[in-house]
């Protein structure tokens, strides 16, 4: 039970019934972040620009300052529906998404958005299904994601919290992961499922829900900031829902089977951590202080697999620390990266 909403997070809820919230009218606009990925970025917008103006009514690409031939390929577009942003600087997938959301807000009067990266991409009839039934204004919907194989996409897998919910915590005991994260045949489900933490891959947001519960981090730069926004979102009384009937792509190998993940480049330590420990004090509230021990002590014993760059990881993983108990995004990427370099 979430102690600041009251739901049952493993309750399954058909929509019908889901809430007595207004329903908004659908014009749904999406969002797409992309960097240096245009091969990819070319099949999502193709398959987001099949589906008629009735279903997607515009579609805004955030360019994180690509360095291949994104910008020019971009420029060639004729679809009206197409409305590309391009940052000065590459702002991470947390602030490009902070940006594209907030466009689609100001400059498309959407009643819905729905958020993705340049490698993700709806199923054909994703929206189809999302037009299909009533949507409640307090109830984010999570797709289900797969990879292009047919395989369920491990990393947009949805989760319960844990920490808020004592049978999910006791399981996790002895299942890790598998015992937060939503089960397998939930996937086959005909009804939605409650959740509290999904990915920016097929998430369905209202505009109504944005304006209270604000934009992303931007500061978060990379990792979790999808995970500390819909935890976010939850805290403030919305709901999350999902639904397997909203089908979605990722056409990624990111730690796809790596049980013994290394960064590269090594500044991404920093992110990961950083923004770990910040979901983890989000997630978990008074318990997280035991949980820091264990976690950075297990980080720590992680630098033996970087080799001549262990320096400059332990360098990173204090700053990581340092920077996430006090709730601090301000680092630049420019200062991150300096961490990351190797001192003698």
């Amino acid at each position: 039970m979430n102690p600041d909403t009251g739901l049952d997070t493993e309750l399954a809820l058909p929509l019908a019934d889901a809430s007595a919230a207004a329903v908004a009218a659908c014009r749904l606009v999406a969002v797409v972040v992309t960097f240096n990925r245009l091969d990819k970025l070319k099949a999502t917008l193709a398959r987001l620009l099949e589906s008629p103006e009735a279903e997607l009514a515009a579609v805004v690409v955030v360019d994180n300052a690509s360095t291949d031939e994104t910008a020019d390929w971009l420029a060639g577009q004729q679809d009206a529906r197409l409305d590309i942003v391009t940052s000065p600087v590459n702002r991470g997938g947390a602030g490009g998404f902070e940006m594209g959301m907030r466009r689609a807000v100001e400059a498309h009067d959407p009643d819905w958005l729905v958020v993705m990266d340049d490698d993700a991409r709806p199923a054909p009839g994703a929206f189809a299904a999302f037009h299909a039934q009533p949507r409640p204004l307090d109830t984010a919907l999570a797709a289900a994601v797969y990879f292009p194989d047919g395989g369920i996409c491990e990393m947009n897998r949805p989760s319960v919290n844990p920490f808020w919910n004592p049978r999910v915590f006791l399981r996790t005991l002895f299942k890790a992961r598998n015992g937060y994260h939503i089960p397998y045949d939930s996937y086959e489900a005909t009804t939605p499922m409650a959740i509290d933490l999904t990915s920016f891959v097929g998430l369905f947001l209202s505009r109504r829900m944005i304006e209270e519960a604000g934009y992303p981090d931007p500061g978060l730069f990379l990792y979790g900031d999808d995970v500390i926004y819909t935890l976010r979102l939850r805290r403030q009384g919305e709901r999350i829902l999902f639904d397997p009937a909203l089908r979605f792509e990722h056409d990624c190998s990111t730690f796809q089977n790596d049980h013994h993940r290394v960064f590269h480049p090594l500044w991404k330590v920093y992110y990961a951590y950083r923004n770990g420990l910040m979901m983890y004090r989000a997630a978990a509230g008074l318990l997280f202080w035991p949980l820091l021990l264990v976690v950075v002590l297990k980080w720590s014993f992680t630098a033996r697999r970087y080799g001549a760059e262990r320096q400059s990881y332990r360098r990173l993983l204090r700053h990581a620390v340092w920077d996430a108990l006090r709730g601090d995004t301000r680092r630049t990427h420019a200062q991150v990266m300096a961490l990351a370099q190797v001192k003698d």
